[in-house]
């Protein structure tokens, strides 16, 4: 298996250990989320330099809550100890290969830098 389960114990070890994460919070019930669990795991496999991380909402709410899921399944993506993106809904293989390709090129010290260029000119 190439995810891993992720849980409010090891997710703050796990976002700062691995330079490019990927969550998929999900729920047993949650039909979308039983659809794009084996799409997530299938790029899993294909991608090995990336942390593919589940985590199942129904045991780990404090973390669900802490991380502002509001509807499963949510991808979050985290880079170099930065979340980078979040988003509710499961995807379809080719929009989740985009999104894993688009998560590797980006330069998140750039980000950063000119997010905080922006917040200075306000």
């Amino acid at each position: 298996m190439a995810t891993h389960e992720v849980t409010s114990a090891n997710f703050e070890r796990v976002i700062a250990d691995n330079e490019l994460v990927f969550i998929d919070f999900w729920a047993s019930w949650c039909g979308p989320c039983r659809a794009f669990g084996p799409i997530f795991e299938k790029a899993s496999e294909a991608n090995t330099d990336i942390y593919f991380g589940k985590v199942d909402i129904d045991k780990n709410q404090d973390l669900a809550n802490q991380a502002g899921i509001q509807a499963v399944p949510t991808l979050m993506i985290a880079k170099k100890g930065h979340i980078v993106f979040q988003q509710a809904g499961a995807l379809r293989a080719e929009d989740l290969d985009s999104v894993i390709d688009q998560a590797k090129k980006l330069d998140v010290e750039a980000a950063l830098a000119k997010a905080q260029e922006e917040a200075n000119k306000q």
